[in-house]
Parts: C-alpha cells; structure tokens; sequence
C-alpha cells in the first residue's frame, strides 16, 4: 500500500512536472544514457531486442534488459520510436525510429560526433581549470 502511494506521489509530480515545463523532459529522455544511444543505434536500421541490446554493447557499454525497456517506452510515449509486434511464435518485436525519432537521432549524432572531434579541446581546458584551482587554493 506504501508503495503504490509512493508511485503514484512520483507520477503526480511528473505530471506537474511535464505540464509546466515538457520540452525539458523530451531533452532529458534523448539525452539520457540510454537515449542516446538507442536513437544512434537505430538510425542504421530497425533491430529487434536482443540486436540492439548486444549493438549498444558493442560500443562498450552493456544495457540491462530493465533499462533497455524502460528507455525504448519512454522514448515510444514521446514517439521517437516505433514499437512493431509481430503475431507470430516465437514473438518478434521490432523497433525504429519514427520520422520525429530520426530527427532527432540526426541531432544527437551530430553532437556526438563533435564531442569526439573536440575532445582534444575539452581535455585541454580541464587540465587548465584544475591547474588554475590547484594554484588559487596554494597558501
């Protein structure tokens, strides 16, 4: 009982979240951990589960199972991506992007992609901020 109050004070708060401000919640859910590289990933082609579980692996990262879910149903309410269950046995279930997910998949790529060509520059400006910070605390 505890929890399903719990819950639903969480949703709630989501709700009011989400109405007074939703753009912030559709970047938050691109920008993710997950997000962005689910939307990567599908921009090559559509991939079932397992495909794209063991694809965001290969990048280095491995994926939950409870993760990848949540991330693909999140990212299917704000209709980035289509879920496609076919009824045969065993199941099959296929995910892609939407046009609106591909947009938006175009974008964090391209982000992506500066980040690692720019790199270089980060590093850079890291090591002098923290040789700044170490010579500002010196007595």
């Amino acid at each position: 009982m505890v929890q399903n109050s719990l819950w639903g004070a969480k949703a709630a708060a989501r709700d009011a979240g989400e109405a007074m401000c939703p753009y912030r919640l559709v970047l938050e859910h691109v920008t993710s951990r997950w997000g962005v590289l689910v939307l990567i990933e599908l921009l090559d082609r559509p991939y079932r589960f397992s495909e794209l579980r063991r694809a965001i692996a290969s990048v280095g990262r491995g994926v939950s199972e409870k993760m990848l879910t949540q991330t693909l149903q999140t990212l299917e309410r704000d209709g980035l991506v289509h879920r496609d269950a076919k009824p045969v046995i065993p199941p099959r279930v296929d995910y892609s992007l939407t046009d609106l997910g591909r947009e938006a998949a175009e974008q964090v790529r391209a982000l992506a992609l500066w980040t690692e060509q720019r790199m270089s520059a980060v590093e850079k400006a890291r090591e002098r901020y923290d040789t700044a910070k170490a010579t500002a605390e010196q007595p």
